[in-house]
């Protein structure tokens, strides 16, 4: 049974999205695309930040929390974009760090227009650590929990593309991590068969728009799919208004795998300085487990450290993008 421990948490941390999705989300994705999509860096024109923290399927025992901070901006000319992300994901006695390092650069030379091509490349720690159990049987009987903590590192990469016009549209479609590392295997009792945990390759698309209603209000529809093999397909659709420059409140909905949907998301955006904002998400639970959970939070920062002439306001319609 060599190393199950980590075909164990490859299954544990499969729950945070559901059948084989093994990827951190975030309901407040239009405001946090650099993790997903490494063509993002540089897109904003100036240097950003982002951090988020989230809170998931509260109530739950070892439920998955999660922290992540972005930092993306040109480099040297505004066609280049750097960005760097790290993450933290604790569920169970799980831990997932990632460290991320991406480039970008714009395709198109336009003042309207934008098609921007990335790579990013990516280390992750994976760990469990069995100091934390409370297995049904002593360890002398299962040898799988012998070891106290097991950790291992791995390093993948990722490409994307990302087109925007006029302010006013987005469109992105990136695959995070290419390669499929083998993360675990479980040698079972026979010893001519085992079965192998593996990361999972994971298909993003992105869109988003600014429509302008005029007296300083602002619609702004948003979507992201996923694709990952066995797992259902799953879409995020999004609703925001934009008030006077100020404040933007929105709509979510996750289809996740059954019926009825994953969940239904409120979203609060304010515009707390001219260069810096604060926003909240509450998801409410629709799948099999509301019954159980008290739902999700996620809170959120973003900072722009330098003003623009062109983008003076981080919550001008730009910051969509």
């Amino acid at each position: 049974m060599k190393k199950i421990a980590l075909l164990l948490f490859i299954l544990a941390a499969a729950a945070v999205r559901g059948l084989a999705q093994q990827e951190h989300q975030y309901t407040q994705f239009m405001y946090n695309k650099l993790p997903i999509n490494p063509a993002y860096a540089g897109a904003r024109g100036v240097p950003s930040v982002t951090a988020i923290y989230r809170n998931q399927w509260m109530g739950f025992d070892g439920a998955p929390k999660s922290v992540l901070a972005t930092f993306n901006a040109p480099f040297l000319t505004p066609r280049v974009g750097v960005g760097v992300t790290l993450s933290h994901l604790q569920i169970g006695l799980n831990t997932d760090f990632a460290a991320s390092l991406a480039y970008s650069y714009d395709l198109i030379d336009a003042d309207k227009m934008s098609l921007r091509a990335g790579l990013m490349g990516t280390i992750r720690s994976l760990g469990i650590d069995f100091s934390k159990a409370m297995p049904n049987e002593p360890t002398a009987v299962d040898n799988s929990l012998a070891p106290d903590h097991v950790n291992n590192l791995y390093a993948n990469v990722g490409a994307g593309l990302y087109y925007t016009y006029d302010d006013r549209f987005y469109a992105g479609f990136s695959v995070p991590r290419i390669y499929s590392n083998t993360i675990g295997r479980n040698e079972g009792l026979n010893p001519d068969s085992s079965e192998t945990a593996r990361e999972v390759n994971h298909f993003y698309a992105m869109a988003g728009a600014v429509i302008s209603l005029g007296d300083g209000l602002n619609l702004m529809p948003a979507v992201l799919t996923k694709y990952v093999k066995n797992a259902p397909f799953d879409v995020d659709v999004n609703v925001n208004l934009e008030i006077n420059e100020k404040v933007v409140a929105g709509l979510s909905y996750r289809v996740g795998g059954n019926g009825s949907g994953e969940s239904l998301d409120l979203l609060l955006f304010w515009q707390a300085h001219e260069q810096f904002g604060v926003g909240v998400a509450y998801d409410f639970t629709l799948s099999d487990i509301k019954d159980y959970t008290a739902g999700s939070i996620e809170l959120l920062f973003q900072a722009d450290l330098k003003r623009s002439g062109k983008n003076k306001k981080m919550s001008n319609p730009r910051f969509f993008m």
